[in-house]
């Protein structure tokens, strides 16, 4: 059976599947044998291409120059995007809609339009060595000091900072009347007092690198601050929400690209005379992800269609919401590990090989599990949505 989608999420899913078949995926090995780079030509190709496919700005309305499209539209094209390795789905721009709203007319002027057109760059400084899934748990601080502020801290995981040039900062204030509140604030990277403490190696190979950095008396304007003092958490939330569906998505696109192509080696293989894919053995493995992968999208495109159609995005549909992302991204994530781990299986040595597309989603895909909140986080927010509304505030 075909999911239902509305045309235009039909046509979408179709320019973006080409767009990934055609210019990205053909530089999956080149990339991972080459710490995650391709050519400066062929990434430029890519990030023309994207913008051709229309996987820039997706979040924001039409009115603003964004795509306008809807959570669906964006589900979808997400993923397709995660239907290549090596995170050479990266290659557009995506503020989030929420920043509009947070954001004063001088913050969109100077980091969210030079955002959409790419002239600069993002990353999240948020978790910490001590704080990562609880992010209340941070121990950075931010001290009012006159008409600005003064940042300090040890951030951890700063995705795709070698990329950026600014950064969302999370903290905590101290002093004043919301002491202990979060607080987000743009710093620019040019900023004095911030320290690049290393840089580490991850499974993956990726163009985008997770520094390490430490913030000492770093001085940003009070202007820098997004929305109000204790309004910090909340913007966070918001991205959670979004990053988490999208991440549901594109665990979606890696699942069904490892069945595809575990199928076709399978029926190529020939073992003890027969097809592989003769054997039950290999049948069940390849019924058992196909099946959850199509409960996976369900899931995924449901919670998506129920962010559109909702009516309050202040009260009990964003609390419902909350939890659907976390159910979204929790089966999500866990089925596509195991269809990974199975495609590996099929494979047999090949699946071991870094140049196969299943060792390197086998490694990937890992990570989803625990950025944006690991499983363990999700099931908390899932169980509490039930213990508070009722199970049927979140599956009806």
């Amino acid at each position: 059976m075909t999911i239902p989608l509305p045309p235009r999420a039909r046509a979408i899913q179709a320019r973006v599947r080409a767009f990934v078949d055609k210019e990205l995926i053909p530089w999956e090995v080149h990339a991972e044998m080459h710490d995650g780079l391709v050519p400066d030509d062929a990434w430029e190709r890519m990030k023309a291409g994207a913008r051709e496919a229309g996987l820039d700005n997706m979040d924001l309305p039409e009115d603003f120059g964004g795509r306008g499209y809807s959570k669906l539209e964006q589900a979808v094209a997400q993923e397709q995007t995660g239907r290549v390795t090596n995170a050479l789905g990266w290659c557009s721009n995506n503020p989030q809609r929420w920043m509009l709203e947070a954001c004063s007319p001088y913050q969109i002027e100077t980091w969210i339009k030079p955002l959409m057109t790419g002239a600069r760059h993002e990353c999240y400084a948020i978790t910490e060595a001590e704080a990562g899934s609880d992010v209340d748990a941070i121990q950075a601080t931010a001290r009012q000091d006159g008409d600005h502020y003064v940042l300090n801290g040890e951030k951890w995981h700063v995705t795709s900072a070698n990329l950026s040039d600014f950064m969302f900062f999370q903290a905590k204030i101290v002093g004043g009347p919301n002491q202990g509140a979060h607080a987000l604030f743009f710093v620019d990277h040019a900023t004095p007092g911030i320290e690049l403490v290393r840089t580490p190696a991850y499974t993956h190979n990726y163009r985008a690198h997770h520094p390490i950095y430490r913030f000492n008396d770093v001085r940003v304007p009070v202007a820098n601050r997004i929305g109000a003092e204790g309004d910090g958490m909340g913007f966070t939330y918001a991205w959670f929400r979004h990053e988490r569906l999208m991440i549901a998505a594109r665990c979606c696109g890696a699942a069904e690209r490892l069945i595809e192509e575990a199928t076709a080696f399978a029926k190529s293989r020939i073992v003890f005379g027969q097809p592989l894919a003769e054997q039950q053995a290999v049948q069940f493995m390849l019924a058992d992800s196909a099946t959850e992968l199509f409960a996976a999208r369900l899931i995924t495109y449901e919670t998506a269609r129920a962010i559109d159609a909702s009516v309050d995005p202040r009260g009990a549909d964003l609390k419902t919401a909350h939890g659907q992302c976390a159910m979204a991204k929790l089966y999500a994530s866990e089925m596509a590990g195991r269809v990974a781990d199975r495609a590996v299986q099929i494979f047999g040595g090949r699946g071991y090989m870094r140049e196969n597309v299943a060792e390197r989603f086998f490694r990937e895909l890992r990570v989803d599990r625990i950025w944006e909140g690991a499983s363990e986080i999700q099931r908390i927010i899932i169980a509490n949505g039930i213990l508070k509304r009722g199970v049927r505030s979140l599956v009806e």
